[in-house]
């Protein structure tokens, strides 16, 4: 086994932890120790910050307090990833974040749902509360190794431009699909590379 910092994998709305089947078996052949739970979103019902609360309690539960971790979220697992860092002081322990195709800066995707009943997506639409606040925590990433993936092509988080951190390294892929963000061959051979670095 590698003695790299376990990566905790954090699935968006609407997937499963099953969306990362393509990375895990590449960790698994390198030997990169990962966690992958699924949080179950309530089809964006449940709030990114009662999905935190839980990623938090899973994290502390396997891993305690202070092990070192780099965290990769995709899609709504990205703000999940952030809001955890920034919010329950996973910024203390967190090496890298990679983010994929997560509407940091809000998506015109979700500017049409309403609060109640659909509160996990509403907190993703632009100028959120939540991602307001966020935002202005952002000094707690200037010592982790930030990458935003996005694409021009995403409808889910439209325009993509919004799916990058306002710091750290952004990297476009040429990709139409939201879900093969993580699933395209090349994006996920990317993917593993700076997971690698």
């Amino acid at each position: 086994m590698s003695k790299r910092n376990p990566i905790i994998l954090i699935h968006g709305l609407w997937n499963t932890a099953d969306i990362f089947s393509s990375i895990t078996s590449k960790l698994d052949e390198i030997g990169i120790e990962y966690f992958s739970p699924t949080l179950k979103h309530e089809y964006g019902m449940t709030s990114i910050v009662e999905l935190t609360n839980l990623l938090n309690y899973l994290i502390l539960e396997k891993y305690g307090y202070e092990k070192e971790l780099d965290i990769l979220g995709f899609s709504m697992g990205g703000i999940i990833g952030r809001y955890w860092i920034k919010k329950l002081n996973g910024y203390k322990r967190t090496r890298r974040f990679i983010t994929i195709g997560s509407p940091h800066n809000g998506t015109l995707s979700s500017q049409l749902i309403p609060k109640y009943p659909f509160k996990g997506i509403s907190e993703m639409k632009i100028n959120s509360p939540l991602l307001r606040e966020l935002s202005r925590s952002d000094y707690l990433l200037s010592g982790i190794d930030c990458i935003s993936f996005f694409t021009y092509w995403d409808l889910m988080v439209f325009p993509g431009w919004r799916a990058c951190l306002n710091s750290g390294e952004k990297i476009s892929l040429k990709i139409y699909k939201h879900k093969n963000l993580v699933r395209n061959p090349d994006a996920v051979d990317k993917i593993i590379e700076k997971l690698l670095n």
